[in-house]
């Protein structure tokens, strides 16, 4: 595994300057965003069927143990806030429970087994997507919970730095991120680390567009739920609607902070119409809107 081979390059790291140090770090975080490029076309495909399967009901869950569960977890952690995702379709697998998230849980990563019992406890089943994330892609509770989750028909996703992973094996869609070695041998938390937080970065990004929470590059799907969302949901309705924010805040205040609502309020709907509308077309603000300019044709 090249992510835990010790470069002979950096063998006297720690008698380097501090500039020269910085700089070999910043050199290895390029290498990183660099891996990612040729593991675009497998992103781009396990988007498309993630999309599917989530229209159908379906859950996200991801899947890691230590740095790679951390990482995993943060991005499906931000999909509430942003995009209004669902709590009840969202599932962290991670080895050692939520505790692992702040501190080590010896021995966690190690048993299989307990990456089975996850996945049961979870209800995992097909219409599910799980997204399973390890750096050297050998990591036996993740294998486990991967091998149960295909078991059950879930769409499975392999991340992983190491070219010929176990976890491939378990997959549908393998996202290979050749990383290679790290400044400091085996600490996945940089370079490897870095191109799981893009990968996934992509992937959740583009599913929430391809879901219609997203429009015009605006945020439209996230809820206004303290001051600074609640400000940039007016400015989001004040762009789309083209009134001024004054207008957009009490649009805001008739939605309770729906953005998409709101925006439909700002071009003249009733807000019975508004989520009629919006349940009609699964919450797809783009496709009402268009629906509204060809009936107006």
């Amino acid at each position: 595994m090249l992510t835990e081979h010790i470069s002979p390059r950096f063998v006297d790291l720690d008698s380097w300057s501090t500039s020269d140090m910085i700089q070999a770090l910043y050199d290895g975080q390029l290498v990183a965003c660099a891996a990612v490029r040729p593991a675009l076309p497998a992103i781009n495909a396990a988007v498309d069927d993630a999309v599917m399967a989530l229209k159908r009901g379906g859950r996200l869950v991801y899947v890691g143990a230590g740095t790679s569960g951390r990482i995993a977890i943060q991005d499906g952690a931000e999909l509430r806030p942003t995009y209004d995702w669902p709590s009840d379709r969202i599932v962290f697998v991670m080895a050692g429970g939520m505790q692992a998230l702040v501190e080590s849980v010896e021995g966690a990563e190690d048993n299989e087994a307990k990456g089975v019992e996850a996945i049961a406890q979870a209800n995992v089943d097909q219409n599910d997507v799980v997204i399973a994330v390890a750096a050297s892609g050998t990591t036996p509770f993740t294998v486990g919970a991967l091998r149960s989750a295909g078991a059950r028909g879930a769409l499975c996703i392999a991340v992983a730095n190491n070219r010929g992973a176990p976890l491939f094996e378990l997959a549908r869609h393998r996202i290979l991120i050749e990383t290679g070695t790290e400044v400091l041998a085996g600490s996945t938390r940089l370079q490897a680390g870095t191109a799981q937080k893009i990968v996934l970065n992509l992937f959740s990004t583009a599913v929430m567009v391809k879901l219609g929470r997203v429009y015009r590059g605006l945020m439209v799907s996230m809820r206004a739920s303290n001051a600074k969302l609640l400000r940039r949901a007016e400015i989001i309705v004040s762009q789309i609607v083209g009134c001024d924010e004054d207008d957009a805040a009490t649009f805001v205040q008739r939605a309770e902070g729906d953005v998409k609502i709101a925006v439909l309020l700002g071009l003249g709907w009733e807000k019975t119409d508004a989520i009629e509308s919006l349940l009609k077309h699964e919450g797809n603000l783009r496709s009402v809107i268009d629906e509204l300019a060809h009936d107006r044709t």
